[in-house]
């Protein structure tokens, strides 16, 4: 038989084994369809059996902090109440009839109410009203937080704001303030300045970063800058624990200054004492390309090197010491390890560095298991670290340094938790360095394959080689960049931190090198994705599945999800964008936007730029402009954008779509779509899509409701 009789007698039994298959009643089969899903039920049993549906409630808090924060409007009091009365009947009843699956499912019920309840709580103690007006005058204040300073200006959270002279007084509890620096202030200085307040501004696009939302919750109810010189009328106590973390700061920071320059001395800084205010866009975006942008936020690797190291040290040097046998050397080195996480999280900026605090809580954990026996990295620890941040805080779980971090631990303590090979016999120093050469890309590939949907949705970047990033730059991390930081610090009160500086310096300097390399091949791989809010949920649900299972069935729901948001989780880009405090009018022209009205180089026009990655043109092709307003035409619609109230008489019902920032007649919004000074009052910045089947445009704004108490709004 010659080859092609073979090819044709392939093809046929190929396309006879089809039709076999295709006359078969199911696929997979029955039997196999039975088998998964008991594979799948007695991993569910197992995993309850196991009391893992305690690592469930912090999801349930989150979907309850999420469905509080999705409504269109404020509820009202009797909505929570009546809510919490059903719960707590339906888990008595359960209790009363002793069924089990009842108590399981209440207790669950119970976590997603009191999720609910807790951003209407934590407002009502912590909350601010906001500022509505702009107000400028003399005002005094008391600093509470210095956030950062250089040579030039200050950043500082202020209270007890109180009006002299002629100035309007404002209702709100603190306010963040941008000041010069030519008269230094810690906390609890009391000031005096002319200042310029205004109100927190809204996202800068539908589903982004809301100020006035984070800023309400941590009570920062308005912005402002100083008109002229500073004046400290009063100077806090000097004992006072916030004064002193403060001070220790800056005298850190000055002297990583003096031995160190540019971005070495404001990543040093970033590092040591959490001040990231100095690191210039340029190496943010290197760091972030490279998948190395974490590694300048204290975080979980930096206290776990801090604490571990000193932990692992102390252990050996007093199991080295013969006359020390029968001491209980772990616990010792535990609870310094303890401590030393501790006085890291002082200097990183206390609870106000979330990421560090939550680290720090989780790292408290595990040295605790240590003291107790008990092993320290269980699903369960997480789940409780989660659950204390979600209580202090729980605004953060919309912060994207909340969902990383959540997301990578969940990740990789599910990976170590899966069944794995135990290796045979004494490994080699070859072996060795092999495994934890391994260890270490392994770890990289698995914190960002989880926090791949939260970074791509917030960012609209990936970091496809952070792998190799992370897998060449972590030793430099590791052994040179954050031991020689240590040792700087505590050489300091000797005046002998010189050489220790230089040698992170130069650990540093190596470690940007990295970072332009591998950002170097990643060019035209990052990619733009633009995810849809409901993927949040979808990850978050992939999530909880994950932390829940503990075998290899938790992998089912991620890859699920995975599958889902790449058929149906991209969003278009937009046709149309419309800011609310400025002139800008961004439109469709080709594959990148155009302006038919403002000017290139505003901050909303910026950050579409950088959100959308594309450049936006100063002016749109397709525009006609006179001194009445602006026509745009482009292939599918066209747009009238109004100046002078003339041009309502010609323009109104003329076009799919009118913008007007002075007030339009009323038979404008009769002929056609309409977005005015109302709309921006209220929305915020618009953000449209064609509709073609429609013929008209599918408008979302910023800003959905000004019922909320976090809304900025004349009422």
């Amino acid at each position: 038989m010659d080859a092609g009789q073979q090819a044709l007698g392939g093809a046929a039994g190929f396309w006879q084994r089809w039709r076999t298959r295709q006359v078969q009643p199911s696929w997979p089969p029955e039997k196999d369809r039975r088998a998964g899903r008991a594979y799948l039920r007695d991993a569910i049993a197992s995993a309850i059996e196991k009391r893992r549906l305690f690592v469930l409630l912090p999801f349930a808090l989150i979907a309850g902090l999420v469905c509080y924060a999705a409504l269109p409007d404020e509820p009202p009091i009797l909505a929570f109440i009546a809510s919490g009365i059903g719960v707590l009947s339906a888990l008595m009843i359960a209790i009363w009839q002793g069924s089990v699956p009842g108590l399981r499912a209440g207790i669950q019920c119970l976590a997603l109410w009191l999720g609910f309840c807790l951003l209407p709580l934590h407002g009502l103690a912590f909350g601010t009203p906001m500022l509505i007006y702009p107000a400028y005058g003399t005002y005094d204040a008391t600093v509470d937080e210095v956030l950062s300073a250089d040579g030039n200006q200050q950043r500082l959270i202020v209270s007890n704001i109180a009006a002299t002279g002629d100035a309007r007084p404002v209702p709100i509890r603190r306010a963040r303030l941008l000041l010069p620096s030519t008269t230094p202030l810690q906390p609890g200085d009391k000031l005096r300045a002319r200042l310029r307040l205004a109100p927190i501004p809204g996202p800068i696009l539908p589903g982004a970063h809301d100020g006035q939302f984070h800023s309400y919750f941590i009570g920062v109810g308005a912005y402002g800058s100083a008109i002229g010189d500073v004046e400290q009328i009063a100077q806090g106590d000097s004992f006072s624990l916030a004064r002193l973390v403060q001070g220790l700061r800056d005298a850190i920071g000055k002297r990583i200054d003096t031995v160190l320059s540019d971005d070495t001395a404001a990543i040093g800084k970033a590092m040591v004492v959490g001040d990231q205010s100095a690191i210039t866009d340029d190496t943010r975006e290197v760091m972030a390309a490279s998948g190395l942008a974490h590694i300048y936020s204290i975080s979980g690797l930096h206290l776990s090197i801090v604490a571990g190291g000193l932990f692992w040290l102390l252990r050996l040097a007093l199991a080295s010491v013969p006359a020390l046998v029968g001491w209980p050397v772990k616990q010792i080195a535990a609870v310094t390890g303890i401590v030393a996480a501790f006085l890291y999280l002082l200097l990183a900026g206390g609870v106000d560095n979330v990421p560090a605090f939550r680290s720090t809580l989780m790292l408290a954990l595990i040295f605790g298991a240590v003291l107790a026996g008990r092993q320290a990295l269980t699903m369960r620890n997480v789940a409780i670290a989660a659950i204390l941040i979600i209580l202090i805080d729980p605004s953060s779980i919309f912060r994207p340094s909340f969902q990383l971090s959540f997301a990578a631990v969940v990740g990789l303590i599910g990976v170590y938790e899966l069944p794995r090979r135990q290796a045979l016999g004494s490994p080699g120093r070859l072996a060795r360095i092999g495994g934890v050469i391994g260890a270490t890309a392994w770890t990289s590939f698995i914190a960002g394959l989880a926090t791949l949907l939260f970074s791509a949705y917030h960012f609209q970047q990936t970091a496809p080689l952070g792998v190799i990033g992370n897998l060449l730059a972590l030793p430099f991390v590791s052994l040179v960049i954050m031991p020689f930081g240590v040792l700087s610090v505590l050489s300091m009160p000797l005046g002998l931190e010189t050489p220790f500086l230089s040698i992170m310096g130069w650990g540093i300097d190596r470690m940007v090198d990295i970072a332009e390399l591998v950002a170097g091949w990643s060019q035209g791989w990052t990619g733009n994705p633009l995810l849809a809010t409901w993927t949040l949920g979808l990850g978050l649900l992939g999530l909880a599945w994950f932390a829940f299972i503990d075998n290899r069935w938790r992998l089912v729901a991620p890859m699920l999800a995975a599958g889902i948001i790449l058929l149906l989780g991209f969003e278009q880009r937009p046709d149309v964008l419309i800011a609310d405090s400025t002139q800008a009018v961004a439109i469709r022209d080709g594959e990148g936007l155009a302006l038919g009205s403002g000017r290139t180089g505003s901050f909303a026009v910026d950050v579409w730029s950088q959100h959308f990655q594309t450049e936006i043109a100063e002016a749109h092709p397709g525009a006609r402009c006179d001194e009445l307003g602006c026509i745009v035409t482009t292939p599918d619609f066209s747009i009238a954008i109004v100046r002078n109230a003339a041009a309502f008489a010609e323009d109104c019902g003329r076009h799919n779509l009118l913008i007007a920032r002075i007030y339009p007649p009323k038979h404008c919004f009769a002929d056609g779509q309409v977005i005015g000074p109302a709309q921006l009052a209220s929305g915020g910045v618009h953000r449209l899509s064609w509709n073609q089947g429609a013929g008209q445009f599918d408008i979302r704004p910023a800003i959905e409701s000004l019922n909320r108490p976090w809304r900025v709004s004349p009422r």
